[in-house]
């Protein structure tokens, strides 16, 4: 399996973080650690320490998750991929790894949607044929 099949639930909330807050500033692209911190401080009950974050950053970084891109002595970050992009490819890795069992896997995921993940399947079928 890939690297970011294998994001741990700190390291996919500071994606979380990085997806809301890239693009905000056009001229800079990717978001700075701290921002990256200021951002997580106090969600879900979290009190995480700065060093803590830029462990995880660094830490994705080096799963090739997220960019670097160094802006004077620090370093901003972005994400690789998109929400959905990256969603698509631990779809196909979870497709991947059924052995056989691919119809099946994907007749249950079906059959667990929801109406409108159902219609948003149909859309996509369609635009593709």
């Amino acid at each position: 399996m890939s690297p970011r099949s294998r994001v741990g639930e700190l390291e996919q909330a500071v994606l979380e973080a990085l997806w809301d807050l890239d693009g905000a500033d056009a001229e800079r692209p990717g978001v700075s650690g701290r921002a990256v911190h200021e951002r997580l401080q106090g969600r879900d009950g979290r009190d995480l320490a700065y060093t803590t974050v830029m462990t995880v950053l660094d830490r994705l970084a080096r799963k090739d998750v997220v960019v670097r891109e160094r802006d004077g002595r620090a370093f901003r970050y972005a994400p690789r991929l998109t929400r959905a992009a990256m969603t698509a490819e631990v779809m196909h890795e979870a497709l991947e790894g059924t052995r056989g069992d691919r119809e099946q896997a994907l007749v249950s995921f079906v059959g667990e949607a929801s109406a409108e993940d159902l219609a948003a399947l149909r859309r996509a079928l369609d635009d593709l044929a």
